[in-house]
């Protein structure tokens, strides 16, 4: 690494972690250091297996990762870790990088590829940039996961009303559909509303599309 310029902090969030794998004692040393002077949290290990059988941190974070390790190399383990359900933006870092390595990093999620030696100053910015991601991440997974708990309190003819109203039925076009009076339709339609925690029909729609429960529209003459 060098160091022309003073490092510049990353923005991110106080509980942000930094995963650093390489092989190389004094890189892992080193990158500790910069990543701690700025105020981020590290977890160093040594080569893949440490990682895959180590504890990761539940908040935000990303792995900053070298290309070449004894055994399984790091392009392989990024694949690993995909497998498992490990997301966490990956930086790579090489000595000996080409274009196809980068390419097949890049393609597989990775979010930069730094040659080294590097500039500090690329290396927190490739951070900055990678907990950024991380952070966005969690937030829609946690927004799905409340709007999916909100469905799940949905009774079945409730799901069906939703899914049709949302595809642009009126009621009445609902209620011919599937045999049911307007009117219950309408009791229907108000019970998903106030369950789904929502005052408008765009609302509702939004939430439907995040879950991927629209019916698709049928063509109807029912007025």
């Amino acid at each position: 690494m060098t160091r022309p310029n003073q490092a510049q902090p990353p923005a991110r969030s106080s509980s942000a972690t930094v995963i650093i794998v390489d092989d190389d004692a004094g890189i892992r040393t080193s990158l500790d250091s910069l990543f701690r002077s700025v105020g981020l949290e590290t977890r160093l290990f040594g080569s893949p297996a440490e990682l895959l059988g180590g504890s990761l941190p539940d908040g935000p974070g990303c792995i900053v990762l070298d290309v070449r390790l004894p055994g399984v190399s790091g392009l392989d383990l990024q694949g690993q870790l995909v497998r498992q359900g490990i997301s966490y933006p990956i930086i790579f870092m090489t000595g000996h990088g080409d274009i196809p390595m980068s390419v097949r990093a890049m393609k597989a999620g990775a979010v930069d590829f730094l040659s080294k030696p590097f500039r500090d100053q690329d290396m927190l910015d490739a951070v900055a940039a990678a907990l950024e991601r991380d952070t966005l991440h969690r937030a829609e997974a946690a927004t799905k996961d409340d709007i999916r708990a909100q469905y799940e309190t949905l009774t079945a003819r409730e799901r069906e009303v939703m899914g049709h109203v949302t595809a642009g039925l009126m009621n009445k076009q609902v209620a011919a559909l599937i045999g049911l009076s307007e009117i219950t339709v309408k009791i229907h339609r108000g019970n998903v509303m106030r369950k789904m925690g929502v005052r408008s029909l765009a609302d509702l729609v939004r939430k439907a599309e995040a879950l991927g429960v629209s019916q698709t529209r049928r063509t109807t003459d029912q007025t």
